[in-house]
């Protein structure tokens, strides 16, 4: 293990944006193209997956550190607010939100699970915004898991709690029946789109190929 200052230590908690929560577990020097670089080697917990990440990539790729508790009850606020309907172009709506994803803060994840949450109560997401969900989902309930140091089910049913306040539902969806156009039967998937969800990182990626049709 390399002594070299950097932002993260080993055991430390982080967040990966495109792959999920994990930790820090070794700082390791490896030579590449002749020069020795320092790497993170991290353990992803939802993929049960081992990646290597060089710390000079971490800013680019959104890697951070689990955010305070204070932070946390904030993005659980914010899955509760009111909100302007969004788009019923379900493929510019995906872009938008999947660069909310990159973006990785957890106020952008909150905001990304509040609006797709209630536009799939109006009319069902297409298959890539529903992974995108998912994704999105599953990256919040564990950060604010870990933050607020509650167990998983506590917190799962917290954000439910948010996303289900009395009202809410029926101003969304009289909202977003304005924006309703033809847009989310257009459906057709190229090849390449599914890299999108979870592919920062080239080298890091994996990739299923699994389209749930």
């Amino acid at each position: 293990m390399s002594k070299a200052k950097t932002p993260f230590k080993v055991n430390q908690k982080i967040v990966y944006p495109s792959q999920g929560v994990g930790k820090i577990i070794e700082i390791k020097e490896k030579v590449f193209n002749d020069e020795k670089l320092l790497y993170y080697v991290m353990y992803l917990e939802v993929s049960d997956m081992t990646i290597m990440v060089p710390v000079t990539r971490c800013g680019e790729l959104g890697i951070r550190a689990i955010v305070s508790p204070d932070e946390a009850l904030a993005a659980l606020q914010t899955i509760g607010e009111n909100f302007e309907p969004i788009t019923s172009d379900w493929k510019l709506r995906y872009q938008m939100n999947l660069d909310l994803l990159k973006k990785g803060t957890i106020g952008d994840i909150a905001m990304i699970v509040r609006s797709l949450y209630h536009r799939s109560k109006v009319k069902e997401l297409p298959i890539l915004e529903r992974k995108l969900y998912d994704s999105a989902k599953k990256l919040l309930e564990d950060e604010i898991s870990f933050a607020l140091d509650k167990p998983l089910e506590e917190v799962e049913a917290l954000i439910h709690e948010k996303l289900e306040p009395a009202g809410l539902q029926n101003e969304v969806r009289r909202g977003a029946s304005a924006f309703d156009g033809l847009n989310d039967d257009d459906e057709f998937l190229n090849e390449d789109d599914e890299d999108d969800i979870m592919g920062a990182d080239e080298d890091d990626e994996d990739d299923d190929g699994d389209d749930d049709e």
